[in-house]
């Protein structure tokens, strides 16, 4: 059996910076096991790319979740990264913190040490921004952080100016004194190509005598002996079943689909499950896989009178030329998101704090053959979208494994819009994307409100619409949160698995509660703090 004094489970968006930073001192020996490939490949690299990984199972676990009750009996399919980088290898790279208020909330909901005060440290500690460092931001970090405002569609304009007319702030920066308002969204590039916490972080730690990184390597089951974990099995491309030992920790960073999924299939979890499973328990860990958070999301269509980013992309000598700008520039279309405008805002004036999350998007797909390849190609005419998401959802789903098989992808529960809360605020925001289309100078371009169309007037229509079209903006969270109950939480204010030595979870299954808004920056965070507390606490 190898034997290394940590061992990384996932080499994802906090993974690849637990490597990074455990390693950083050349003094532990650190084994990184992923279950997907390499991410040195072109649409990957390239940022617009994540409109063909979408549906790419050689980097995409692409799941499909239960059919869901509050949305007309449909699943939802789901994305996740199976690759080097994990999701943030495939994401759309807004980079987006949350509201100072999110942590702040952690902390009084027994996340001792994570309020904003907190964590601002890390976040500053692992950025390289553009602007350079002040007292929010950080310069001289691994990961860079882009201003795109000079390059963005000029419709971005259109849509802050309507917002604006309607009360609504400007703000240069969401991740800033201002998060509040609308804007442009900053994204994770270098140099026009995508920035992961894999280039940024472990790729540099691959060079170290004391890493070893095996991929295509899918772990079973998470070793235990005497109330301590130990180390992990698992498969390797050869389909051997390998063991590994941890003198340390055995650090588990799959994600808050992966991580829950393995500590089930490993004999910790709800005893209830495991019994029914036939697996033999370690602990009883009734919150494993249970408070699942994700943001729900719904798309407003609008036929355009001017050009949008689908003259640009759609036909293929427009493909052909934003690829050789690309090629030749690093810049254009391809080097973006097309996430470009957004905002914090309140959906009225009762609200204490922002509750909902708003994008622009000068492109649409509504003529794509299936929803899972939404992505892949832009309509034959002029449209773009406005989308909105509640900030903090009080839903709460599950994750459970299905049987003893760990190759079977788990039963994932969304138990979306199961609070009246939910329902209002999805209400609220069907509004104000009605109100946003219909101000000026807005309104002066569109042609017609395409999908849902303006013949929907009521509120009982528009929630109909809202139950039959909404979907995930994949940020599935809180599957092993923090806190101090092991009856409602799965680990402790430093990461520890309740009632079990020698095992952390450092992912954003951690988050006690969902952030506002995207949910890439605060897991990389996670994975600098997480670091932090397993090198003071071992040495």
């Amino acid at each position: 059996m190898d034997s290394f004094d940590y061992i990384v489970v996932g080499a994802g968006t906090a993974g690849s910076v637990v490597a990074g930073r455990l390693s950083d001192s050349g003094r532990n020996r650190v084994l990184v096991v992923e279950a997907g490939g390499s991410d040195n490949t072109f649409w990957i690299r390239v940022p617009i790319g994540y409109g063909r990984t979408f549906v790419d199972p050689k980097v995409n676990w692409m799941y499909e979740t239960e059919p869901d009750a509050a949305t007309m009996g449909r699943s939802a399919y789901w994305p996740r990264g199976k690759v080097l980088g994990g999701s943030g290898s495939i994401n759309a790279l807004v980079y987006m913190r949350g509201l100072p208020h999110d942590y702040d909330d952690w902390a009084r909901d027994g996340a001792t040490g994570w309020g904003w005060n907190d964590v601002l440290p890390y976040f500053r500690k692992f950025e390289d921004h553009c602007w350079g460092a002040s007292n929010l931001h950080g310069s001289g970090g691994p990961i860079r952080i882009t201003d795109v405002s000079a390059a963005c569609h000029p419709l971005v304009r259109n849509y802050l100016d309507a917002a604006r007319s309607l009360g609504y702030g400007e703000t240069r920066d969401f991740n800033g004194d201002q998060p509040e308002g609308v804007g442009i969204y900053q994204i994770l590039t270098r140099n026009g190509f995508r920035e992961s916490t894999s280039y940024a972080y472990l790729h540099p730690a691959m060079k170290r005598a004391n890493v070893e990184v095996r991929t295509h390597c899918h772990v079973l089951k998470i070793l235990c002996s005497g109330g301590r974990a130990t180390g992990i099995r698992y498969r390797d491309p050869s389909g051997a079943v390998v063991e590994a030992s941890a003198a340390k920790s055995v650090v588990l960073c799959g994600g808050a689909i992966n991580s829950p999924q393995l500590l089930q299939l490993s004999g910790i979890g709800p005893r209830a499950l495991l019994d029914k499973l036939g697996i033999a328990p370690v602990l009883d860990a009734p919150a494993v896989g249970r408070n699942l958070q994700d943001h729900l999301n719904i798309s407003y269509f609008y036929r355009s009178k001017v050009r949008t980013l689908n003259n640009e992309l759609y036909p293929w000598y427009g493909k052909l030329w934003a690829g050789m700008r690309y090629v030749l520039t690093r810049t254009g279309p391809l080097s973006m998101s097309v996430n470009q405008g957004g905002g914090f805002v309140r959906s009225d004036l009762n609200q204490p704090v922002p509750n909902l999350q708003l994008y622009f998007n000068p492109a649409s797909y509504t003529t794509s053959p299936s929803n899972t390849r939404k992505m892949l190609n832009p309509d034959p005419f002029a449209a773009f979208l406005l989308s909105f998401n509640s900030c903090r959802p009080t839903s709460r789903g599950h994750i459970e494994i299905r049987s003893a098989d760990p190759m079977a992808p788990p039963a994932i529960h969304p138990n979306y819009l199961s609070t009246d809360k939910d329902v209002a605020e999805a209400l609220g925001g069907i509004h104000l994307l009605r109100r946003l289309a219909a101000a000026a100078p807005l309104a002066e371009v569109i042609e017609t409100e395409m999908i849902p169309g303006e013949a929907k007037q009521t509120d009982e229509e528009l929630l109909q619409d809202f139950r039959q079209r909404s979907g995930t903006v994949y940020h599935p969270t809180c599957t092993c949160r923090i806190g101090a109950d092991a009856r409602t939480s799965v680990v402790d204010p430093r990461l520890r698995v309740h009632g079990l030595d020698g095992l952390r979870v450092v992912d954003a299954s951690v988050f006690p509660t969902v952030t506002s808004g995207n949910t890439n920056a605060p897991s990389i965070m996670v994975g600098e703090k997480g670091s932090a507390m397993l090198l003071e606490d071992l040495g």
